[in-house]
């Protein structure tokens, strides 16, 4: 869970800023609504909602404990994902072949093999063009 909480903390003070930064510019006017993070660690978004510490968090440094302000204050809502719906699970968890191409598909990644075979084409079609 510290782990988790650690990179929820992160993760949303950059959000942050970015959002403020965006704001700043007047690029988008309606980036008043908090910031969205999705999280799959049902311990991290209740260390983050609540105001008090655990025995299981005492090792956690201060300075994480910024995520509770940010809730607090409304930048920041944290949402349960599902592990299935979660698209980052590929990088951190093993899984079927299926379900590893159905997340990497909405990450926007290929195989690389589809790469090689989508240079060939384009090799081939360049190489009939030149005849």
């Amino acid at each position: 869970m510290e782990a988790e909480y650690i990179a929820a903390s992160e993760a949303a003070n950059e959000a942050v800023w970015m959002k403020k930064y965006i704001q700043e510019l007047g690029v988008v006017p309606s980036i008043a609504e908090p910031v969205v993070n999705f999280y799959d660690n049902n311990g991290a978004i209740a260390q983050a909602k609540e105001s008090r510490s655990h025995h299981r968090s005492k090792r956690i440094l201060r300075r994480y404990h910024l995520l509770r302000e940010m809730v607090t204050r409304g930048d920041v809502r944290m949402v349960r994902v599902n592990s299935i719906e979660n698209t980052t699970d590929p990088l951190t968890k093993s899984m079927s072949q299926i379900a590893h191409t159905q997340h990497l598909d909405k990450m926007g990644l290929r195989s690389m093999s589809d790469w090689v075979y989508v240079k060939w084409e384009i090799v081939k079609i360049g190489d009939l063009e030149a005849n």
